[in-house]
Parts: structure tokens; C-alpha cells; sequence
């Protein structure tokens, strides 16, 4: 765990813009942050999603379990948007069917 806090402290691109308004289109934020998401252990995806009102755009970190630590380490708004986290659990590609 220590070295999670390290490397999210060492990240100083994720951190919360004070600005409550997104100056960045969200997509392009998540391009920047996806690869610094995707390091920390546990996460298992990033993608666009919307807040529960169906309507204001989200960056979502997908979670292998559920680690409060982690969802701490997780900044709660990267660039102005929000950002939510939801237990998925493991991804894993599927096989292919040889034809």
C-alpha cells in the first residue's frame, strides 16, 4: 500500500483541477490519465460513463474487488470531471472459437 500512496502522489496530472467546470473535452482527459488509472493495482478498466442522473458525463475506474484503500487513492474529479469507481471484478478476454 505504500507504494500505491507513493505513486499516486508522484501523479501530479491526475490531481483535481480547483475549477469546478471542465475546461477539456472528457474524452481527451480520459486518453491523458487512462495508462496512470490503469497502473494502480486493481484497476481494471476506465471508460466514459454518466452519473446516476443520466445525464453529466463521468470518467468510471472499474475495480477488481471492492479496497476502500483504493477507491481513497482513486481523485474523486480529474480535469473538473467526476470521477466514479464500481466494482467489476476480474476482466479476462475471451477465448477465441477456432472455426
Amino acid at each position: 500500500m505504500l507504494s500505491l500512496a507513493l505513486f499516486i502522489g508522484c501523479q501530479p496530472n491526475m490531481t483535481a483541477n480547483k475549477s469546478s467546470a471542465p475546461r477539456r473535452d472528457i474524452n481527451a482527459v480520459l486518453a491523458d490519465h487512462d495508462q496512470q488509472l490503469l497502473a494502480m493495482p486493481g484497476v481494471v478498466g476506465v471508460y466514459v460513463g454518466l452519473l446516476k442522473d443520466g445525464k453529466t458525463p463521468c470518467l468510471k475506474v472499474m475495480l477488481a474487488k471492492k479496497d476502500p484503500k483504493l477507491e481513497h487513492a482513486i481523485p474523486r474529479r480529474i480535469e473538473g470531471h467526476p470521477v466514479v469507481t464500481e466494482v467489476t471484478g476480474e476482466i479476462k478476454p475471451m477465448e477465441s472459437r477456432q472455426r
